[in-house]
């Protein structure tokens, strides 16, 4: 896992996965709606190629269960 060098640390996260790709997750807030939320997203080259927008509130069950689910799989 790699954190990013700036002073946004905390609002950004990436994490290095094969041939170059990305799972970057970021704090964004929404100009329409003006409400936060979590973007999980697979980057390359810069280039988002695939997001999932969270509502802030699930993120800590997200992760509790994917916690679960790779302990119980022996990931």
């Amino acid at each position: 896992m790699t954190d990013t060098p700036n002073e946004d640390a905390k609002d950004y996260l990436e994490v290095k996965m094969a041939a170059g790709w990305y799972m970057t997750i970021t704090l964004a807030t929404s100009e329409r709606f003006e409400k936060d939320y979590v973007e999980i997203a697979k980057e390359r080259a810069g280039q988002k190629r695939s997001r999932f927008n969270l509502n802030p509130k699930y993120t800590r069950e997200l992760g509790e269960a994917l916690l679960k689910f790779a302990d119980a799989n022996k990931l």
